[in-house]
C-alpha cells in the first residue's frame, strides 16, 4: 500500500511533457489515480477517501476481533464493498469529462452521502462486537461520519445548472439552444477552470474517451457527450482566446503581487483592479458575475435590479445573473487598508444611513425546482415612512437575509429565525444555499439580545433553531464570549434548549476543552430525569479526550450521579449512564477503582443491565464487569483490555455463570443466595 501510494505521489514530479503523456497512457494503466488528479468535486471525494483511509487502517483489527455472528460478517463485507466503491468513484472524478461530472453533480452527491451512511451503519454494527479500545476509536469514527456534510461546490453547482438547462434546449428547440449555446458553455467553461488550450485538449480527450466506453449500449449519455465535443469544438477555442484576454487584468495583478508584493502594499496608492468598475471606490464585497468580471456586491446588485442582464464592462448578455465571493480579492484589499489604515465602508450601512431602514420581510423564501433545491428568491422590505414600503426583489442568494437580521423590529426577528430553522429542519440541502459562517454570528446575536431582554420565547427558539442548523451543517468558529452566554442559560427555563445546543458542540473536538471548563454546571441535571440524557451524551462526547476526561472524573459528585443512573427506569438512560462510566474505566485504573468505591450497588445494577438492558447496554455492562474484575485480579496492575469480552461472550458466560471467575462469582452467588432467602 505505501509502495503504491509513493508511485502515485511520484507523478507530481514529472516533466510538463510527461503529465501529457501520462495523460494519454491513463486509461491503460492500472495505478490508482493520485488525488491530486481529482477533476471534479474535489472537496468532496477527499473527505469521503479519508473516511475510507481510516476504515482501511482499523479494519484489520476489527477482522482480527473475529465478529463471528452474520451480522457481524455482513458489515465487514460491506466495509470492504463501499471500500472499493469510493476508491472507483476516485477514479471516475480523476477520468471523466468536466462538463459530464458537471452534469451529474447531484449523482455525485448522493453516492457520497451513501457510501458515508453505509460506512457508519457497518461500523455502528460491528463497535459492540470488538474489544474497548478499537471500539472507543470506531465510535471517534462514527461520530465524525454523522458530522460529515457533503455539498456541492458552488461553481461546479453552478456550471452544472448551466449545462442542463442548455441541454434541456436541445431536447425541446434546437434554435433556442444554437442561440444561447456560447454564453452557456463559456460559464461552464470558466467554471470548470477549462481556461487554457492545454485544459481544453484534455476535456476533448476525456469526451472522446468516454465516447469509446459508452458505444452504442447508452444512446442517451452517447447523445450528451456528442454535444458536449461539438460544442467544444465549434466554441471552445474562441472562448479560451477570450477568457485569457479578460483574465490578463487578474494576472498581470498576480504576477506584480510577486514581483513586488511589498511595494504594492506600501504604496499609498490603491491598485485599479481593488476599485468597483461602477462605483470607483475600493469594494467592501468584492464578488465575480457570469462574465469574470469583479464588481462590488452592493452595486451590481444595483445593477441587476433596475433591470440589467448584461456585464457594466462588456455590455454582452450575462447567461445568468449569479454571484460568486472573490475571496482572494477581498484578502488583498484587506491587506493593503489593513497597511495603511484605511477603512472600506459597507455601502449597504451607508444605504441605510440614506433613509432605506430594512425593518422586515414580505416573504423569507420559497425553494427552487428539485434541480437546485436551494433558496431562489425573496423579497426585501424597505421602509421610508410608517405607511410607505418600496419592495426590491433579489434573486438566487444575492443577499443572504441572516446578514439583516439586527436591523429588523423583534417580532420581524423572531418570525424569520423560526422560518429559517424551519428550512433547515426539514430540508437537507438547506445549507448548500445558506452557509452557516452566516447563520451562526446572526443567530448568537439573536440570542444575545434576547438574553439581556430577558424573553424566554426568544431564547428557546434561538438555541432550538442554532442546534438544528449545527447537525445540518459545518461548524464555525465559537470565542469564549459565546460559551459564556451558552453557560449562561443552564438553570434557567431554557437549560433544555441550551444542553441540546451543548450536545451538539460537544460532539467537536476544538469544543470538548471549552466545555469541560464548566462540567459542575453540569452535572445537577444529571438529577432531572427530563435533562438527563442529553447531560450523560455531553459528558460521554468529553471523554473522547484525556483532558476532557480528567475533568470529567475529577468533578465532585459526578460520578455518583451517573452511578445512581444505572438503576433508571429509562433503558436508554441505562445505556448512556455505562457508556459513559466505561469510556472512564478504559482511560485508567484509578478512573476504575473510583467508580468501584463510589458505590458497591454498581455490580447489582450492572448485573440488572446485563440480563434486563437493551442491546448495548447489555454489552457495555458486561465490558464494564469484565474490567473490574481485571482490576480486582490484578491488584493494582494495570488494566489490560485489548482482548476485552463482547455481547456474544456475554451470552456464553451467562448460560455458565456458575463458572464466572473473580466479581462475577461472587456477584453471581450473591444474587442467588439473595434469591433462595426470598423464597
Amino acid at each position: 500500500m505505501k509502495e503504491s501510494f509513493n508511485r502515485r505521489e511520484g507523478v507530481l514530479y514529472f516533466s510538463a511533457l510527461e503529465i501529457i503523456m501520462w495523460i494519454d497512457a491513463a486509461e491503460v494503466s492500472e495505478t490508482p489515480p493520485s488525488h491530486h488528479a481529482i477533476k471534479v468535486h474535489h472537496v468532496m471525494c477527499m473527505e469521503l477517501i479519508q473516511f475510507v483511509s481510516r476504515v482501511s487502517v482499523l479494519l484489520p483489527e476489527i477482522e482480527a476481533a473475529r465478529p463471528g455472528c452474520s451480522s457481524g460478517r455482513e458489515a465487514l463485507f460491506r466495509l470492504n464493498h463501499e471500500i472499493d466503491k469510493a476508491k472507483t468513484l476516485r477514479q471516475h472524478c480523476s477520468e471523466s469529462s468536466k462538463l459530464y461530472l458537471a452534469l451529474t453533480g447531484n449523482v455525485i452527491l448522493s453516492r457520497c452521502e451513501k457510501s458515508r451512511d453505509l460506512l457508519e451503519k457497518s461500523l455502528s454494527q460491528v463497535q459492540y462486537m470488538v474489544p474497548v479500545l478499537l471500539a472507543k476509536e470506531i465510535s471517534q469514527l462514527i461520530a465524525k461520519l454523522r458530522g460529515a456534510i457533503f455539498s456541492l461546490d458552488p461553481s461546479e453547482e453552478e456550471a452544472g445548472k448551466v449545462i442542463k438547462e442548455l441541454l434541456d434546449c436541445y431536447i425541446n428547440t434546437t434554435d433556442s439552444a444554437e442561440e444561447h449555446a456560447f454564453e452557456a458553455i463559456q460559464v461552464a467553461m470558466w467554471r470548470l477552470h477549462i481556461t487554457s488550450l492545454k485544459t481544453l485538449l484534455i476535456e476533448k480527450r476525456s469526451i472522446k474517451k468516454l465516447l469509446d466506453r459508452v458505444g452504442d449500449g447508452n444512446p442517451s449519455k452517447r447523445k450528451i457527450l456528442s454535444i458536449f465535443l461539438k460544442l467544444l469544438s465549434k466554441h471552445g477555442k474562441s472562448i479560451v482566446t477570450e477568457q485569457t484576454e479578460n483574465g490578463n487584468q487578474c494576472e498581470a495583478m498576480r504576477c506584480r503581487l510577486d514581483d513586488a508584493e511589498v511595494d504594492i502594499l506600501r504604496s499609498s496608492l490603491p491598485l485599479d483592479e481593488f476599485k468597483c468598475p461602477l462605483s470607483l471606490r475600493l469594494m467592501y464585497d468584492p464578488v465575480v458575475i457570469a462574465s469574470g468580471h469583479t464588481y462590488e456586491r452592493f452595486q451590481i446588485q444595483k445593477w441587476f435590479a433596475e433591470g440589467n442582464d448584461t456585464c457594466p464592462t462588456t455590455r454582452r448578455k450575462l447567461a445568468n445573473l449569479s454571484l460568486t465571493p472573490n475571496h482572494t480579492m477581498k484578502d488583498l484589499i484587506s491587506r493593503w487598508s489593513a497597511t495603511h489604515g484605511v477603512s472600506v465602508p459597507d455601502p449597504n450601512m451607508e444605504a441605510t444611513g440614506r433613509g432605506v431602514k430594512w425593518v422586515g420581510w414580505d416573504e423569507f423564501g420559497r425553494l427552487s425546482n428539485s434541480m437546485n433545491n436551494r433558496l431562489n428568491n425573496f423579497d426585501v422590505i424597505s421602509e421610508e415612512s410608517n405607511d410607505s414600503f418600496h419592495k426590491v426583489q433579489f434573486q438566487d442568494m444575492d443577499l443572504n437575509p441572516l446578514t439583516r437580521l439586527s436591523s429588523l423590529s423583534w417580532k420581524s426577528q423572531c418570525i424569520l429565525v423560526g422560518k429559517i430553522s424551519n428550512v433547515f429542519k426539514y430540508n437537507d440541502q438547506a445549507c448548500n444555499w445558506m452557509s452557516s459562517q452566516d447563520f451562526v454570528p446572526a443567530m448568537i446575536r439573536f440570542l444575545k439580545d434576547s438574553h439581556d431582554s430577558n424573553d424566554l420565547n426568544a431564547q428557546k427558539l434561538g438555541c432550538l433553531s442554532l442546534s438544528t442548523v449545527l447537525q445540518k451543517c459545518s461548524l464555525p468558529y465559537l470565542n469564549d464570549d459565546t460559551f459564556a452566554l451558552l453557560v449562561s442559560f443552564l438553570g434557567t427555563e431554557v437549560s433544555g434548549e441550551a444542553l441540546s445546543v451543548l450536545k451538539v458542540l460537544s460532539c467537536h473536538q476544538y469544543c470538548q476543552q471549552k466545555i469541560a471548563e464548566f462540567i459542575p454546571k453540569l452535572i445537577p441535571f444529571l438529577e432531572d430525569t427530563t435533562l438527563a440524557r442529553d447531560t450523560l451524551i455531553i459528558l460521554k462526547n468529553l471523554c473522547i479526550t484525556e483532558d476532557a476526561t480528567a475533568s470529567v472524573a475529577e468533578t465532585d459528585e459526578c460520578i455518583p450521579s451517573v452511578v445512581k443512573l444505572l438503576d433508571s427506569e429509562s433503558l436508554e438512560d441505562q445505556e448512556h449512564a455505562v457508556a459513559l462510566l466505561l469510556y472512564l474505566c478504559s482511560q485508567r485504573v484509578q478512573y476504575c477503582r473510583l467508580v468501584i468505591h463510589t458505590d458497591q450497588r454498581i455490580f447489582s445494577d450492572l448485573a440488572n443491565i446485563c440480563s434486563n438492558g437493551n442491546s448495548k447496554g447489555k454489552a457495555m455492562a458486561f465490558e464494564l464487569l469484565n474490567l473490574f474484575n481485571n482490576n480486582g485480579e490484578s491488584s493494582g496492575a494495570n488494566v489490560d483490555i485489548s482482548k476485552g469480552y463482547t455481547i456474544d461472550d456475554y451470552t456464553r458466560q451467562k448460560s455458565s455463570s456458575s463458572k464466572a471467575p473473580g466479581f462475577f462469582r461472587k456477584l453471581f452467588s450473591k444474587q442467588g443466595s439473595a434469591a433462595k432467602s426470598k423464597k
